[in-house]
């Protein structure tokens, strides 16, 4: 583990963590609050956790990381599989000395939150899943070819972009590999049992209308699998259903998903 910036007057450390055959970038606000860390949408950075970070405050210890080759700075890997990413969990927090963490994750970070609270008991605190983690049969055949159709389209958009941080170092057909993934993943079958084994206070922050690829009422749809989820385990709750799409509630309702962050440590506090 590198420490590449840490100042004197500030508790905040960034550096690299070494997983596997990579490293990853990461930033520990440090302090004695109650560790939250962030889990990213599936090619987004640490930097979208910003204004809810802010939200926050200082009562939090918050740690953000880029995953294997996304942002400047986290490198390349030979693995970008649901399991690796749920591996790199937990070298994060090892590497900054933390035992026990409220998860947070948006979109394809939700999944990850969910899995992780659900194999991890006695070291999550809570997680907040932000439009994501639906357990809903999306995918076949059919939508995996509109998966690689689409970003081999996209190619010519998101490869100039790298060198910027803004789109991932990975190929066209390995994001469509981790989408499809995600895809099976999500199905009922796969991703129910994980929900009904969450024993930690977990809410969702629900968005509205579409994400990037759906069409029409798609997801509006999907997330109508939040019912059964909800009424079959007590430990799981809605939080909020805000305005904002699936791509903008980071940014315009932050205030919500702060609360959730909140509400959930809180109920951890009151937890036995």
């Amino acid at each position: 583990m590198t420490n590449d910036s840490a100042s004197a007057t500030s508790s905040t450390w960034t550096g690299t963590v070494p997983v596997d055959d990579t490293a990853l970038a990461v930033t520990d606000t440090g302090g004695t609050g109650i560790p939250v860390v962030y889990l990213n949408g599936q090619f987004a950075t640490q930097g979208y956790w910003r204004r809810v970070v802010d939200e926050l405050g200082t009562g939090f210890r918050h740690i953000t990381y880029d995953e294997r080759a996304r942002g400047r700075r986290s490198g390349t890997s030979a693995d970008y599989s649901f399991a690796a990413a749920l591996r790199d969990v937990d070298a994060v927090l090892a590497a900054r000395g933390v035992e026990r963490a409220i998860v947070v994750g948006w979109s394809y970070g939700a999944f990850v939150a969910s899995h992780w609270a659900s194999r991890n008991p006695d070291r999550a605190l809570g997680a907040v899943l932000v439009d994501g983690a639906y357990p809903y049969d999306w995918i076949d055949e059919a939508m995996e070819r509109r998966i690689r159709t689409m970003f081999r389209r996209m190619r010519w958009l998101t490869v100039p972009l790298r060198l910027t941080g803004i789109t991932p170092r990975m190929s066209a057909d390995q994001q469509a590999d981790s989408n499809i993934e995600l895809g099976w993943i999500s199905r009922e079958s796969e991703l129910g049992p994980v929900l009904d084994r969450i024993t930690v206070p977990t809410q969702y922050v629900v968005a509205s209308g579409r994400s990037l690829g759906s069409k029409g009422d798609e997801q509006e749809v999907i997330r109508t699998s939040l019912g059964g989820v909800t009424a079959r385990n007590p430990h799981i709750t809605i939080g909020a259903k805000v305005a904002s799409n699936h791509g903008a509630i980071l940014k315009k309702d932050f205030r919500a998903i702060a609360e959730s962050v909140r509400e959930v440590a809180t109920l951890a506090a009151e937890t036995p």
